[in-house]
């Protein structure tokens, strides 16, 4: 059904319903209430089982198209995917923007996928249902309705009947019985008395004595892997140069308990030097924390999806180290994990998760992915990053100081809060803030600047030791670049825009870059010529400013 088909069918409704909604929004419509409709048309459209729901702008709830002037432009409309994807849970956008010229105005067809299963959208942080033609709050009964949808089935719950003791590995096996007396000390004793089958029983990888895939998974022999297939039961690790090309690499399978170790060996975690303030002493560290390295990896095996046959990847560069694994992220967001510091309702691999849990390789308890956070907040490096998108997670811990200014922020104020930290941490990056964060830094006078080039603030730098780059970070006003430009035009008779820029270049602010500091330029030069002030004797190409009669009076 193309676009137009699909309007015809959709104006034919008798009414709006939960996974449609119509919109005059004839010149606009706001960004944040299109986010919490489309929140609402998503979890609507998992819960009434249908593939898509639908928003329609420029068509009255009557269904009379009044025609819309929302985002004319198809690049403005084909921005609107990442606008919504950078505020939705698991960077979940719009299926497709179709545009529909009707006879009597021009309709956008947003079409909406469905929640995933198991996984509720939010947008910016809060989950957004119908009542009827209503939008409200979804509901706690609704959340969890969708929630349960990925615990229906655990993967790793499965027993493989084929398999039996004769497949597990006996290395992973005492190492596993070694991980299971150091977490449960007051168990220790009774441990050496029992067999394998009772071992494998209380840890929780056998159901009844019979082997399951999270048994298989953590403990079975290489030769036993195919047991598992089409499920890949191996992890990548690779190692890149400063260019990108790969260096080396190296596949480790089952036992994964014992991959761990192996694959943690082969990173190269060197050691990172910086000076402190008030001190001509090196501060040496590991670039990473080994219990984070040891988090990411053993997190990407209990939350693989393995009905979706592929491998765990580390990727290690000269400073970073990337860790992906296969499926959505479960609890849908990364900041409300670390802010609530609580443990997940919900797991893709329940049974595999508890195991883990048990052999001391995770933290079900909660609190896992905060730590990652905290090691390197204490490190004063870039907070870890995570990409949700393509249906996968994707970790990066960066070992090194990436912005100064950020690193000596931390340093001189232990009293900023976690939420502080992770806003402050875009801004180091130059990653967009939204309003919260926005409000929070500034409320805070932690920064200053223009959306999007924030920069640490004026207090900040001085108790830093930071002014002169913080003058840097300031640019001048206007009317200063104007006057500059005629008093040195007047000067010499003549400048070229080469000459122009060599004049301009570094009194412009510091957070700019080249494109941004060319454009600058060529705002100021229009202004001057628009206004009376200049005008070009040369040509396009070879530019020649000189002052009008009246300037040079």
């Amino acid at each position: 059904m193309n676009p137009a088909e699909k309007l015809s069918a959709l104006l034919s409704l008798p009414a709006e319903n939960e996974v449609v909604e119509f919109k005059e929004a004839k010149n606009g419509f706001d960004f944040t209430k299109l986010g919490t409709y489309f929140s609402a048309l998503c979890n609507e459209a998992n819960l009434k089982r249908q593939s898509a729901a639908w928003l329609v702008f420029g068509v009255k709830n009557n269904r009379q198209v009044v025609g819309s002037n929302f985002r004319r432009q198809r690049k403005d409309l084909d921005s609107l995917k990442e606008e919504i994807a950078n505020k939705t849970t698991n960077r979940i956008s719009f299926i497709q923007i179709h545009e529909v010229q009707h006879e009597l105005g021009r309709v956008v067809l947003f079409e909406i996928p469905a929640a995933p299963k198991g996984l509720p959208i939010a947008f910016d942080g809060h989950y957004y249902g119908r009542d009827g033609e209503a939008l409200s709050p979804l509901n706690l009964e609704e959340i969890e309705r969708i929630r349960a949808q990925s615990t229906v089935e655990d993967w790793s719950a499965v027993i493989v009947t084929d398999a039996g003791l004769a497949d597990l590995d006996e290395e992973a096996l005492t190492v596993a019985r070694r991980n299971y007396k150091s977490k449960f000390p007051d168990k220790a004793a009774e441990v050496d008395g029992w067999d394998d089958a009772t071992f494998l029983n209380k840890a929780k990888l056998t159901i009844k004595g019979r082997i399951t895939r999270a048994a298989l998974l953590l403990l079975g022999r290489e030769e036993a892997e195919h047991f598992l297939l089409p499920a890949e039961a191996k992890i990548r690790w690779l190692l890149k140069d400063h260019l990108g090309n790969d260096r080396d690499y190296a596949m480790f399978g089952m036992p994964l308990l014992l991959a761990v170790d192996k694959l943690y060996a082969k990173i190269r975690n060197l050691k990172y030097r910086y000076i402190r303030e008030g001190t001509l002493f090196p501060e040496e560290i590991d670039q990473y924390e080994p219990y984070a390295i040891r988090e990411a990896l053993n997190n990407c095996i209990a939350h693989q999806d393995y009905t979706l046959a592929g491998r765990i990847n580390v990727i290690e560069r000269e400073e970073s180290l990337t860790f992906t694994n296969l499926g959505s992220f479960v609890p849908g967001d990364v900041r409300r994990v670390v802010m609530e510091d609580a443990p997940e309702e919900h797991y893709r691999n329940r049974f595999l998760a508890t195991a883990m849990f048990n052999l001391k390789m995770v933290d079900t308890a909660g609190g896992g992915i905060r730590k990652l956070f905290l090691f390197q907040r204490q490190r004063f490096f870039p907070l870890p990053d995570y990409d949700l998108s393509d249906n996968r997670v994707k970790v990066t811990l960066t070992g090194k100081v990436l912005d100064l200014d950020y690193a000596r922020l931390l340093a001189s104020n232990g009293a900023l809060s976690l939420q502080e930290i992770m806003a402050l941490d875009k801004v180091q990056k130059r990653q967009p803030l939204d309003g919260g964060d926005e409000k929070l830094l500034k409320a805070k006078a932690l920064i200053e600047g223009r959306k999007p080039n924030f920069f640490i603030a004026k207090p900040v730098a001085q108790q830093t030791g930071q002014k002169a780059k913080y003058s840097k970070n300031r640019a001048f006003e206007k009317q200063y670049y104007l006057d500059l430009v005629c008093k040195a035009i007047g000067e010499h008779g003549l400048l070229t825009r080469g000459e122009i820029d060599d004049l301009l270049w570094n009194k412009l602010p510091d957070w700019m870059n080249d494109t941004k500091k060319k454009h600058r330029v060529t705002n100021l030069l229009t202004e001057l010529r628009q206004t009376g002030r200049i005008e070009n004797k040369g040509t396009f190409k070879q530019s020649g400013w000189v002052l009008l009669k009246r300037e040079r009076s």
